[in-house]
């Protein structure tokens, strides 16, 4: 057996791979493998088409069902424009933080996890834990079912799961779930004076938009005050918009991303559908003005929320190790409702605070760092052989 490095040792190993989601996670899962190989663990892998990218799995312990898998995501955002004091691909320590980019989502998870194996390899395990490290997170948590899939047809099948995204190690048992669509409006361009022999798409575009401020007010007015997320209703979103060529001319495309944010109890299809209805209409009344106009809504993710569960094994496991026993959601998505849709019990709990996510100069304490090295510390105790 290798030597085993400690969890920060880990973290600042995992940070120093630049794996922005945009490019290839391959190092990292190179040093990963051969690190457990070392240990004496086999580890498998799930690619993405290209294969470029691939997810990381592994089981430790006994060939029984029932085990504890601790999940994390391999893929950072990006750096690009953003002010950075130290180099964002190097754990720098400062007065109580660890700097850099992904030690809070969610390298620091991952390092902890990681260094659960040698000592678990050492004492033994009576349950067994699996290790999952994804990718594509950051692109809409496309890495995760396949790699969920893989898992159940090359090893015992777990009963829970833990996501390890930042949530202050406080015990998540709700996150909302999240859809959305690259729009392509296309209009007809004539000179604005005569605007009504053309089709503007960005005029057009901002019907639909405007549709999604309604449902917006429409929520917020019928949300239910005692819901545990913030905010209390299921959202919709238009983060950044393109179009036209210049004032004096209608507007022949208009591209934006229209994104849900939605409680777990509602269908992001129910609201996906009530879009799509609205999007057709739209282009038939486009179409009588100019027949080549056209709306293309393509698919860019599909995640479903985390349903609180009732006594769920995870959540009673991550309370114990805890001792957190108030109730807490978020509005942030994580790949938990995919394990859950995957037929796992499962929670959100990891070191960090999510406000610190996707920043510059992104950290997490020394602290809540200390706090993940209990929490895996007590899983342990949890998981080995009396």
């Amino acid at each position: 057996m290798s030597t085993a490095l400690s969890a920060r040792d880990l973290l600042e190993k995992l940070v120093s791979f630049p794996t922005v989601s945009r490019d290839s996670n391959l190092e990292l899962v190179d040093w990963v493998e051969g690190y457990l190989n070392d240990l004496g663990v086999t580890c498998n892998r799930d690619y993405n088409i290209e294969g470029t990218k691939a997810s990381l799995y592994a089981h430790i312990g006994p060939e029984v069902e029932g085990g504890v898998i601790l999940s994390g995501h391999t893929d950072v955002v990006p750096v690009d424009g953003q002010a950075w004091d130290t180099d964002p691909f190097q754990v720098v320590e400062k007065d109580g933080k660890l700097y850099g980019r992904g030690t809070c989502d969610m390298k620091g998870f991952d390092a902890l996890a990681l260094s659960m194996v040698a000592p678990a390899l050492e004492r033994g395990l009576r349950r067994p834990l699996q290790i999952c490290l994804s990718r594509d997170e950051e692109i809409g948590c496309a890495g995760a079912p396949p790699m969920i899939a893989a898992m159940q047809a090359h090893m015992p099948k777990a009963a829970l799961a833990i996501i390890g995204e930042p949530t202050s190690m406080r015990t998540v048992t709700g996150h909302k779930g999240g859809s959305g669509f690259d729009m392509h409006i296309r209009g007809f361009e004539v000179h604005s004076s005569l605007h009504y022999r053309g089709v503007s798409a960005i005029m057009e575009g901002i019907k639909l938009i405007d549709w999604a401020n309604r449902m917006n007010a429409e929520n917020k007015a019928k949300a239910d005050p005692d819901s545990p997320f913030d905010p209390p209703y299921t959202t919709i979103h238009v983060g950044m918009i393109e179009g036209g060529t210049a004032h004096n001319i209608t507007a022949k495309d208009c591209t934006y991303v229209m994104s849900f944010r939605c409680l777990p109890t509602e269908d992001p299809k129910d609201w996906a559908d009530r879009y799509l209805t609205e999007v057709r209409a739209l282009e038939a009344e486009m179409q009588k003005t100019q027949p080549d106009c056209f709306i293309r809504a393509d698919p860019k993710w599909d995640v479903p929320g985390l349903r609180p569960e009732q006594d769920g094994a995870a959540e009673q496991m991550v309370r114990l190790l805890t001792g957190d026993n108030a109730t807490h959601a978020v509005s942030f998505g994580t790949e938990a409702g995919q394990f859950q849709a995957g037929g796992y019990s499962a929670v959100v709990c990891g070191p960090g605070n999510i406000e610190q996510a996707h920043q510059p100069n992104e950290f997490i304490t020394i602290d809540q760092f200390q706090q993940g090295e209990r929490f895996m510390a007590r899983l342990l105790d949890n998981l080995t052989e009396e």
